[in-house]
């Protein structure tokens, strides 16, 4: 009998990532990430004491994968612009990806889940405030608002329901925010 292929727990945590991607997490299974590796399930459950630690890992690495993704967004004319653009490319790119981080079922509200995600708009926040003279209360209210907008239009292209250009998309989100401006600035929207 031929010896057991040994597999270290990151390879097998890439070899998992790269099959989610393509197929999303309901396509991974031991067996499935055993073929992949070449080997048996053995070294999986060596280094995974269940499928949901292994899922945690690769949940994980698909979050910091997003995060990275957001904070190379940076444009210091238009940052809500550049971010609102990293989110939908990144639906784009990682239909599967995107859906499992935002498109699944969550026990939080909405506050909550855009506290979770603060650190990677923290800066544009920032910058928001400084550029256009805006209270923290009416930017946490504008953002969440944004977001909203941003996510259906993610949401849209991850789900390929509509086919929007990279222009289209820059133009419904500088738009969106520019109008949104407008109205805080008259006080008029709330």
């Amino acid at each position: 009998m031929p010896p057991i292929k040994k597999f270290q727990r990151e390879e097998i945590i890439d070899t998992a990532y790269r099959i989610v991607e393509k197929e999303g997490f309901n396509a991974i299974n031991a067996r499935k990430i055993a073929k992949e590796l070449g080997g048996s399930v053995q070294p999986i459950y060596h280094n995974f004491s269940t499928m949901e630690e292994l899922n945690k890992e690769i949940f994980d690495k698909i979050y910091l994968k997003y995060q990275k993704t957001m904070q190379q967004a940076i444009d210091k004319e238009h940052p809500y612009l550049a971010k609102g653009m990293a989110y939908v490319k990144f639906a784009r790119v990682y239909p599967e990806f995107y859906k499992i981080i935002f498109m699944q079922e969550s026990k939080m509200n909405l506050e909550e889940f855009i506290e979770a995600d603060i650190e990677t708009t923290k800066d544009v926040m920032e910058s928001i405030i400084k550029k256009f003279d805006i209270s923290k209360a009416d930017l946490k209210d504008f953002h969440i608002k944004i977001w909203i907008f941003t996510h259906g239009l993610a949401c849209l292209v991850a789900t390929k329901t509509v086919n929007f250009s990279d222009d289209e998309v820059r133009k419904f989100l500088l738009d969106t925010v520019q109008q949104m401006f407008r109205g805080y600035k008259k006080g008029d929207i709330r």
